[in-house]
């Protein structure tokens, strides 16, 4: 058997390895490095899959998020609303820019910021809603919206670990995750469904005046050479790693499939293990699995945990402190107890491998792995 990996993407390259050597060759022989025609050609191609007007790259995800408040000028004092159960740029591009992070709690099950705690986090300072679609599914879009409209805020999509993702809104209507406010940001750190060889990141939106200003945002601000309209950011998308994003997103579909169906040998494996939880499916969205994530109930995670990688299996805790308890944003005032559906799935919360290239007998050795661990 060969190793494991969290996410196997030297295999995922040699399937691909011909294509993708002769399209990097191609932007070194051009010598177009940066703004090269792939990039366009990328953007085109990624609004077309994502069924938006506008599709702009960027350096990275977290540069997307930041450009996103930027475009929609937010100003300092501005209230955000967002999870304390996600990667640290959610809440960080929002310090940065000196607006203030407003925590609600996530559902238990899907793990996404629940809508039910909305109202409670509203104020006349709150201004806009990021909601972050955690490990391959979107968050309750349909009542995040509807909230959204009532109270006149921007919605902010942290589509990070979802794209690709259908969601069903309200009308019957069909849309990706990341499409459906007022941005969508992403990542193409190498690890997500759509990775690359590097860093990146895109922003989406049906909004032609804000595709614009986007656009000149993450280039200084400018929109004609040496003419700066905005304050802006020096956040693009290399060539080559658009040349490789080209490639890998025809295979997009395919690729979360693949991982659906892993978590689907998964879900039938453990269903019936009383101390786990598999993860919960929002009903309008699917789910594309950039993380199999689990709940350990009987206090067993760690000790899990250390018994896979015993026997050579990697498991990750996504996040093992929640981020109202991190040392740099104490300043916010929140307190341990504050978030306790959070709180307690930082304790209780383990991920599999899963991804594009598993093999059979990888993954049969994972779940008899965890099958003996409940058993002993």
């Amino acid at each position: 058997m060969r190793q494991i990996h969290m996410v196997d993407l030297y295999g995922q390259y040699l399937r691909h390895k011909e294509e993708i050597d002769l399209a990097m060759q191609e932007v070194i022989s051009s010598t177009a490095f940066i703004k090269g025609p792939d990039v366009q050609s990328f953007q085109e191609e990624l609004a077309a899959y994502m069924g938006v007007d506008h599709s702009i790259t960027c350096g990275n995800g977290t540069d997307a998020l930041q450009v996103a408040m930027m475009a929609l000028d937010l100003q300092p004092g501005d209230e955000v609303i967002t999870t304390p159960f996600t990667f640290i740029a959610t809440i960080e591009v929002i310090s940065l820019l000196k607006l203030t992070p407003v925590l609600v709690d996530v559902e238990p099950g899907t793990f996404n910021l629940d809508p039910e705690k909305l109202q409670g986090a509203l104020s006349e300072k709150t201004r806009a809603i990021v909601p972050v679609h955690l490990f391959g599914q979107a968050a309750d879009m349909n009542r995040i919206l509807e909230f959204a409209g009532r109270h006149n805020l921007y919605v902010i999509e942290d589509n990070a670990q979802a794209i690709g993702a259908a969601y069903r809104l309200a009308d019957g209507s069909t849309k990706k995750a990341g499409a459906l406010g007022h941005i969508g940001c992403t990542s193409f750190f190498p690890s997500k469904n759509l990775g690359a060889y590097g860093d990146g990141g895109a922003l989406f939106t049906n909004d032609m005046d804000l595709g614009q200003k986007i656009r000149s945002i993450t280039n200084h601000g400018m929109t004609e050479r040496y003419h700066y309209d905005h304050v802006g950011v020096n956040s693009r998308l290399d060539t080559l790693q658009a040349a490789i994003l080209r490639i890998k997103l025809r295979h997009l579909d395919a690729y979360n499939q693949a991982r659906q169906e892993v978590a689907a040998a998964y879900d039938a494996a453990f269903a019936a293990i009383p101390e786990l939880q598999v993860p919960v499916r929002n009903q309008d969205s699917e789910h594309i699995f950039h993380q199999y994530t689990l709940q350990v109930n009987n206090g067993s995670r760690d000790a899990l945990r250390d018994f896979l990688k015993a026997h050579d299996i990697p498991a990750m805790v996504y996040y093992p402190l929640p981020l109202h308890l991190q040392a740099a944003y104490q300043q916010l005032e929140y307190k341990e107890g504050d978030f306790p559906v959070t709180e307690a799935l930082c304790k209780k919360v383990i991920s599999l491998p899963v991804h594009t290239e598993m093999e059979e007998d990888q993954l049969v050795h994972i779940i008899d792995t965890v099958k003996k661990f409940f058993s002993k």
